[in-house]
This record gives C-alpha cells, structure tokens and sequence, in this order.
C-alpha cells in the first residue's frame, strides 16, 4: 500500500484498501500494544480496536499531520489509553469469556511470544516514569515506536522544534535513570563482607 492520503482514506469503505493497510501496519500496531500490555487476550483485542478505530477515522485523515505510521500510532495511543482509563471499572464475566474463546492455542502462543519479546522494552517505562506525560509520550513514540521527530510532533500537536527540546531533556533524564551505579561502588559493595547482626 502507498502511503497516499487518499489510500488512507478509502479503507473505511475499501475492503482492498483496507486490507493492504491492515498488513502494512498490523506488526506496528501488535508491536506497540505488546509494549504497554501483559494479558495476551487483552493484546488481541486492543489490536483489533486500533484497526477498527482507524476505520472509523480514516475519511477525517490529514496528511498534513503526519505519514499512515504515524496516524495510525496515534490511534494506537488513543485506543490503549482509552483501556487503561477503562480498567479501573470492572468488565463482565461474559465479555471475558467471549473475548478469550475467540483465541486458539497457536494464536494465543504467537501473542505470548510478542509480549515476551517485548518485556525488556516494558522495563524500560520504569525509567519513563519520572518524565511528565507529555515528555512521556515522545519518548515513546520516538525511542520505542520509531517515528520521526517530526512524526511524533504531529500525533501529539507540537512543533517539531518544540519536540526536539524536550525529547533531549527527557533523554538525559531517562538516561540517568537508567545508568547503573558507579563502578567502583559496586565493586566496593561486592568486596565489603557482611557484618552478622
């Protein structure tokens, strides 16, 4: 698929259309919500929302506002953080049982194997976690889902410039965060014996 806006826009309308982007963009989406999920059910169907939120919004694509990826990253985002908002209320026994029935064993074993695969970046939001939410965001779509500066502006609504200032703050804080102690503090630590109380 190109990434034309007029492709785009189809796909609420195109079976083509949407099928070209459905593979085009499904490892990005399944990548991004394996980052920010455990539950593989809950991977499953957070990836189905993202497609179906992005049909539902395709004819209001502005291309002005960033590339497909990003647009639909976007969607990503908006579609996760609509979950987690969600979970603090309790879902039905029905839904969950309808939800994981829809998974067989070889799916539910490939989106196990993605969460896996994605476990070193999930540690990683524990550094994120002393930045503010929109310096958060950046890092996020530019260090972890590889967008461009200027692609990771648009889906926030920033100026690329903007952007630029506060993804190199916040890369030195995450950076500190996650440097190890001095070396010669650990190696003191690992010299020192215990001293039985």
């Amino acid at each position: 698929m190109s990434d034309q806006p007029d492709d785009v826009r189809r796909i609420g309308h195109d079976p083509d259309a949407f099928e070209a982007f459905y593979r085009a963009h499904l490892d990005l989406v399944q990548r991004f919500v394996a980052r920010r999920v455990s539950d593989p059910h809950l991977a499953a169907d957070l990836t189905a929302d993202v497609f179906l939120a992005a049909v539902d919004a395709a004819a209001g694509y502005d291309p002005r506002r960033g590339r497909p990826a990003a647009w639909v990253t976007g969607v990503a985002r908006n579609v996760v953080a609509g979950e987690f908002r969600r979970q603090g209320r309790q879902r039905t026994a029905v839904r969950k049982l309808a939800g994981r029935r829809l998974l067989d064993a070889d799916s539910l074993g490939r989106i196990e194997e993605r969460i896996d695969a994605e476990r070193e970046t999930r540690q990683l939001y524990d550094a994120l976690g002393a930045l503010r939410p929109r310096d958060r965001a950046l890092m996020e779509l530019v260090a972890i889902e590889g967008l461009s500066v200027t692609d990771a502006a648009a889906v926030l609504g920033v100026k690329p410039a903007t952007a630029r200032v506060r993804l190199h703050r916040s890369r030195r804080l995450v950076q500190s965060h996650l440097r190890p102690p001095h070396p010669h503090a650990v190696a003191e630590a690992a010299l020192t014996p215990e001293v039985p109380s």
